[in-house]
């Protein structure tokens, strides 16, 4: 346009002025559409370059998933096994050597033994059992004086008492009155399974030790008879209906108090189930609601409700008409919770950093990415709901 401007300027003739103008008009179009078709290409190309890096990204992620290391991470029982394991043998290595030094002849020179971790603290609610060494005699081995006491010298070792097997004998004297001709004892002590011979302690121990310790029934079967009593699986598996039974209201109340907060975590995770008749397992689902542990006045609870299916019914049955803020997966089963249906409120939708978090590895995993390095590192623990 200013070029235009300063024609004007010029000793040229109407005809040469129109001429020169219509060239540098003609030039400007032309640097314009140049200019565009630049922008358009410039922005193919970083489209293109953005499809290759997606591709990029894709193709690593399937190579990782079908040749490599699936899991993001070690879980914690095979850290402990390796760590056991390792430990374990070093010591295993240690114990031999100090052993071959005490058998060679001749003197040998007395190395320092290598620095280790300060022992913890043994609990102090577990009972003591003193045991009291005293010197042979009283008196002094050189001048035969009376010793005095200045102080004493405490260690301690921790021990454990296996599971111990023992009878509870319940005695009831009857008694008869003459003139009446009636009979009289004191009531039966109530138990958990009627009629039954185990006492509270053994239902106990084999619901601890199934459920918390995963030691299988016939493990269980197999640590009584080293006592010669003999339990029999069908037996056990009895009683561990049975106390199933005797621990629903327990089981209600958690799930009250969990329904009081406002905000939960559900997730659900396949289980094989036996399918009697055909000879295998079908896939069952346990379903787990976890309480919010950043609302300190609330308890940490988490329950398991066992279901067959997969279905979305089961959480909004189990839920029933609790509303607040919930904390899921993307599952398809979860969406009708969100919207309102009836007289039921729907829920509040919190995401899932769990999968925020595998794309940043999947990220870093196929270009090495500082940034998802960074979000890799999240703490799923320390973020907030």
């Amino acid at each position: 346009m200013q070029l235009l401007a300063e024609l004007d300027h010029l000793d040229l003739d109407p005809t040469a002025k129109s001429q020169v103008a219509a060239l540098i008009q003609s030039l400007l179009d032309q640097a314009e559409r140049d200019a565009a078709l630049l922008q358009a290409k410039d922005a193919i190309i970083k489209a293109k370059d953005l499809k290759i890096e997606a591709l990029t990204h894709e193709v690593a992620y399937y190579r990782r998933i079908r040749f490599s290391v699936k899991s993001e991470t070690l879980s914690p029982l095979q850290r402990d096994v390796f760590e056991e394991t390792w430990n374990t043998d070093v010591s295993a290595i240690e114990t031999e050597l100090e052993q071959l030094k005490d058998n060679e002849p001749g003197e040998t020179v007395v190395k320092p033994k290598r620095p280790r971790a300060g022992r913890q603290p043994l609990p102090t609610h577990l009972p003591r059992i003193e045991h009291h060494h005293e010197p042979e005699s009283c008196a002094c081995g050189k001048c035969g004086q009376d010793l005095v006491r200045i102080g004493e010298d405490v260690t301690e070792q921790l021990d454990v008492e296996p599971a111990k097997f023992t009878v509870h004998r319940h005695i009831r004297p009857q008694y008869a009155c003459k003139n009446c001709e009636t009979i009289t004892a004191a009531p039966i002590p109530p138990a958990v399974i009627d009629g039954g011979m185990a006492a509270v302690g053994l239902l106990t121990w084999v619901i601890i030790s199934k459920y918390q310790d995963h030691l299988p029934l016939y493990r269980l079967e197999q640590i009584a008879a080293r006592d010669n009593v003999i339990l029999s699986r069908s037996t056990l598996a009895e009683w561990v209906g049975r106390v199933g039974v005797a621990l629903q209201p327990l089981v209600d109340r958690l799930v009250w108090h969990l329904l009081q907060g406002n905000t939960l975590h559900a997730d659900e995770t396949p289980v094989a189930q036996l399918d009697p008749g055909k000879g295998k397992t079908r896939k069952a689902y346990l379903w787990a609601y976890r309480s919010n542990d950043l609302q300190e006045d609330q308890p940490r609870l988490i329950v398991f409700d066992y279901q067959q299916g997969r279905s979305g019914e089961h959480a909004r049955q189990f839920l029933g008409n609790w509303s607040g803020h919930l904390l899921v997966d993307d599952y398809v089963g979860y969406k009708a919770l969100f919207t309102n249906a009836g007289n039921r409120q729907g829920c509040i939708e919190l995401a899932c950093l769990a999968h925020a978090r595998r794309k940043f590895f999947d990220l870093h995993q196929a270009n090495q990415s500082p940034m998802a390095l960074g979000g890799c590192r999240i703490n799923r623990a320390s973020l907030p709901t």
